[in-house]
């Protein structure tokens, strides 16, 4: 079977199917005070259930890791979550269960209606918070720490509970039916360097608990059952991949130096303040993206300059002198936030987002200007705007920007008065007048994921064209040759901060092409430095040059 590389590694064992799919039937009560104090109290044993998970996580995984139920135990709190459960009960009469699984439901099919992969993929923190109250209702929380030993988990999906309480020495690998490379089974896979596959489809009905598993985390590969001959041939490969992992960590303090003396830089993508951790651990010699819409999320209003300049300063001050790169909101129809108003709009990535949505709410831009210019007295830091098309969105951006500064300067506020502006390419309108760019800012920052599925026409977040997403495609790459090119000229840098950064089968092509900073998630930067260091610049360009007629 083949699905999505979610971790890589290789893993056999047996395999063991995980069933927890809770069905509710429509029930009403008599005593509704009593069903809300029982809510109540499913409530609290969920908050304490998850603070302990929390703390084992972060014991076990890092900080970083124990941040998922950090947001699960927001959404317990969360100020219209539970009282629209309560409400449900009062108004409807309703057991407990099935106003939970009533309300969950309600909020998870919002988040799957969702473009933004990231953001489609939270429905699984909704639903796996709404199957916790549940259990603790019904008295019947489940165990998963005593699996067997050698053990090949599959599942429909696995929430962050779920693999939170693993023994992870017990566990081989992780197969799904769904998910995706940012799903949570996938990020706390690598966290846990566990190999993973998922998007499998139908990995749950194809496989039997005790069948022997063969699991290609590397090339997304599942063998059910091998002959002799496969499982010889993988257990070599298991071997050579445990050796490999042992080099990497060797890396960590290394440049990214090619073979003839080529030096680029390695950056880190990031989501929050706490992502910073393991940025460093791997490596990374800045931030190359800081992806700012998340202090927006998860509230009912608007971030303060004072929030957001605390948050932007906790990131500056923990990366020392290395490069800061700060995205400016980038949010738009597919991200339901309430309080903004947006529409919901048939076509969200073509529509009112990221920069767009900043130069028609000046007031909220300069806030979010402000504060980063406040964040740049601590460190070096660089402002990025997302979604830009042409010239004219750039200089009303830098306007808001001017006046900004004016405005701290008269209150005595200090910034870095050579702070770099730069933009990120995602729109082929910008990558075909990067010569008209480059004038006129600091850097380019190339996000791979948008400028790709523009470039081809395909909606990255639709299953059935899934396989017409191709970032090696000819079109694709000669559009980030020319911005590279046109950079150069100028006498700027540029970088690139979507997936294609971090993936090792494009490194050499990225190199030849004449990339100067790669930014990419911590976790795959030893990867990428280590294709760095065993090339040279004419390997490089020799394989950018065919790829580029050939794809």
């Amino acid at each position: 079977m083949r699905g999505i590389k979610a971790s890589p590694g290789i893993a056999i064992g047996q395999a063991y199917l995980l069933q927890k799919d809770i069905k509710i039937e429509k029930a009403t009560v008599e005593d509704r005070k009593k069903e809300l104090a029982r809510l109540d109290e499913a409530i609290a044993a969920s908050i304490g259930q998850l603070k302990r998970i929390m703390d084992k996580v972060a014991k076990e995984m890092g900080e970083n890791a124990a941040t998922i139920f950090d947001a699960h135990i927001m959404i317990l709190e969360d100020p219209e979550f539970i009282p629209e459960i309560r409400s449900y009960i009062e108004k409807e009469g309703t057991s407990a269960e099935y106003a939970v699984a009533e309300v969950v439901k309600k909020y998870a099919e919002m988040f799957d209606a969702m473009k933004d992969t990231y953001l489609k993929e939270r429905a699984a923190d909704i639903k796996d918070v709404g199957n916790r109250i549940i259990s603790n209702l019904r008295g019947q929380i489940y165990d998963l720490s005593e699996i067997p030993n050698g053990t090949i988990v599959v599942a429909r999906d696995l929430s962050p509970s779920d693999t939170a309480q693993m023994d992870k020495s017990k566990v081989e690998a992780f197969l799904t039916d769904e998910g995706g490379k940012t799903s949570h089974t996938a990020i706390m896979a690598r966290t846990m360097e566990i190999p993973a596959v998922v998007g499998l489809g139908d990995v749950t009905h194809q496989v039997k608990d005790g069948d022997i598993v063969i699991v290609d985390g590397n090339e997304g590969e599942v063998y059910l059952n091998p002959d002799n001959d496969t499982l010889s041939l993988y257990m070599k490969k298991k071997e050579e991949y445990e050796e490999y992992k042992e080099k990497l960590k060797s890396l960590t303090t290394l440049p990214a130096l090619t073979r003839d003396g080529r030096k680029v830089e390695l950056e880190a993508n990031i989501g929050t303040p706490k992502d910073v951790e393991a940025a460093l651990s791997n490596g990374a010699e800045g931030i190359g993206l800081f992806r700012t819409e998340f202090l927006y999320m998860d509230r009912n209003n608007l971030p303060t300059e004072d929030e957001q300049f605390e948050a932007y300063k906790k990131v500056v001050t923990s990366m020392g002198c290395k490069r800061v790169t700060i995205r400016t909101l980038d949010i738009g129809g597919d991200k339901d936030i309430p309080y903004l108003g947006l529409e919901k709009e048939e076509n969200p990535f073509l529509g009112w987002r990221a920069i767009r949505f900043c130069l028609d709410r000046p007031e909220i831009f300069k806030t979010q200007l402000r504060a980063i210019l406040r964040a740049s007295a601590y460190g070096k830091v660089s402002i990025m705007y997302p979604m830009i098309s042409d010239i004219e969105e750039v200089r009303k951006a830098n306007k808001l920007l001017e006046e900004a500064k004016s405005e701290l300067r008269s209150n005595g506020i200090p910034y870095d008065l050579n702070i770099e502006v730069g933009i990120m390419v995602e729109i082929p309108s910008a990558a075909l007048t990067a010569d008209i760019l480059a004038r006129e800012v600091d850097f380019f920052s190339i996000g791979t994921n948008d400028l790709t599925q523009y470039t081809l026409a395909v909606d990255r977040g639709n299953q059935r064209v899934r396989g017409y997403y191709n970032y090696f495609q000819p079109g694709v790459l000669r559009l980030i040759k020319y911005c590279i090119e046109q950079a150069h000229k100028h006498g700027i840098y540029t970088a690139m901060c979507g997936e294609m950064a971090g993936d090792p089968e494009a490194t050499k092509i990225l190199l030849g092409l004449g990339l100067d900073v790669f930014s990419m998630s911590a976790s795959s930067i030893p990867l990428v430095k280590d294709v760095i260091r065993n090339t040279t610049m004419e390997e490089a360009r020799a394989l950018a040059e065919k790829a580029l007629m050939n794809g």
